[in-house]
């Protein structure tokens, strides 16, 4: 990979794109905690890894039209909230997602007349996963949709699970249900190994987390998101997150 600015980005935060009110993140991090074991009779720290996190740290500008950033930040939930951000709105670039608490809406008014917020999302339960980009930052269907190929994972494959991430912007119809499928050649498609891969069905804005029923599920080299249902239209986000090595939750 080449490489590139941080131009072109988004940030999703539970089925919104507020892309144009983010001025700047301070900060897309996570990872493991340290725990210090050094015994006395040591030269050097010793450590062991402890608990994942992770934050996602960003200033927003002051915006009031419908779903948009104050309408969708203001009222600080107490839920979890979903969040995504997009290196670029290319398929198969990075991104980076949490499921997380969001910590302060704090405007801040500049003696020039800037009005600004800065807003703290903190990792809930599964700390800050970067994943591929399934989908170009959003797709919009107007039908059940299968493309033709997958991305490309690099890897012929890997036998560590999976986690996936769903974001819907906006939908018409009954239903829509997104499911993941992988291939080992980029031609013929299917379930994963271990099974799994369909999201629940989705009837409107909302957001999901999966994960692989198994631990040592296999992942093959190519993966797509396919979309079968009932609608006229749905714009959505997927991001898929394979697992290098054995991870627990």
């Amino acid at each position: 990979m080449a490489k590139t600015s941080g131009l072109g980005d988004n940030l999703y935060i539970n089925g919104f794109d507020l892309s144009g009110d983010i001025g700047s993140l301070s900060r897309i991090g996570g990872g493991t905690a340290v725990i210090d074991v050094t015994g006395i009779d040591k030269s050097a720290m010793e450590r062991l890894g402890g608990e994942r996190d992770g934050a996602i740290v960003f200033t927003a500008f002051f915006n009031t039209a419908a779903g948009q950033a104050h309408q969708v930040l203001a009222s600080l939930p107490t839920s979890d909230v979903a969040v995504q951000y997009c290196r670029g709105t290319t398929l198969g670039n990075a991104a980076a997602c949490m499921t997380a608490k969001q910590i302060g809406y704090d405007p801040t008014r500049a003696a020039g007349g800037a009005l600004t917020i800065a807003v703290n999302a903190q990792a809930n339960g599964y700390g800050l996963e970067w994943g591929t980009q399934l989908t170009a930052g959003k797709r919009s269907d107007t039908t059940a949709t299968s493309p033709a190929t997958g991305v490309d994972l690099t890897t012929v494959s890997t036998a560590f699970g999976w986690q996936a991430y769903l974001q819907v912007f906006s939908f018409a119809g009954t239903s829509v249900t997104v499911t993941l499928q992988d291939s080992s050649d980029n031609a013929t498609f299917g379930a994963f190994g271990g099974g799994g891969g369909a999201f629940g069905a989705a009837t409107g804005i909302t957001t999901q987390r999966m994960v692989s029923p198994g631990a040592t599920d296999t992942v093959q080299r190519y993966v797509r998101a396919i979309t079968t249902g009932t609608f006229t239209q749905a714009t959505f986000a997927v991001v898929f997150v394979r697992n290098q090595t054995a991870v627990v939750f």
